[in-house]
């Protein structure tokens, strides 16, 4: 098997992130920057386009984190935003959303390249676009949303023969369960703070 030196570079710079995102650091947004430009020609030489373009989008929407996590302040105090859950009023949004990027995501894969994967490249495009939205609003559910994209992303990746890859991903499961737990503590520890 021949190694793919993007595949063991942005492997490098994805243990990075991972850390520094289960951190809550901003410099995450960084390394997320740099990963995802890498990634759009790994991900296009291996035939994973819908992963090709949602790098893309990943290293514009990390340019929007950063901003948000630099410069949005809560209202009252004007401290940087605290890590909280996801309110209830974005659940139907959220959902509507991830159902419409799947499906047109779907549709481009499907119309437009030759995709052997288009189904679960959607999916996991879809539900990225909603990750890292929630990641940049600090809310807590974006471990959960991540735990799914990673999952499936691992067994795309061994599919697809970028093993590095497959194996960051199947490490992400596991430290997005660890970071879950961890943020869930600094949310109460926030809220306790607030009272």
């Amino acid at each position: 098997m021949e190694f793919d030196w993007l595949d063991i570079l942005t492997t490098v710079l994805g243990l990075v992130y991972i850390w520094l995102e289960y951190r809550a650091s901003i410099w995450l947004w960084l390394i997320g920057v740099v990963m995802p430009a890498l990634d759009i020609v790994l991900y296009w030489r291996h035939g994973l386009y819908g992963d090709a373009g949602m790098a893309v989008y990943y290293t514009v929407a990390a340019l929007y984190g950063f901003a948000v996590w630099r410069f949005k302040k809560t209202k009252k105090e004007h401290k940087p935003l605290p890590i909280i859950h996801m309110p209830q009023k974005y659940y139907l949004p959220t959902l509507v959303f991830f159902l419409v990027a799947w499906g047109l995501t779907y549709y481009v894969l499907i119309t437009w390249t030759n995709s052997t994967v288009p189904l679960l490249d959607a999916f996991t495009n879809a539900l990225s676009f909603v990750g890292l939205w929630a990641l940049a609003r600090k809310f807590l559910e974006q471990w959960l949303f991540w735990i799914v994209v990673d999952a499936v992303c691992t067994y795309l990746y061994i599919m697809k023969g970028i093993p590095f890859k497959a194996g960051l991903y199947g490490l992400y499961v596991i430290i997005a369960v660890a970071g879950y737990y961890k943020w869930k503590k600094m949310a109460k520890i926030t809220e306790y703070e607030r009272v």
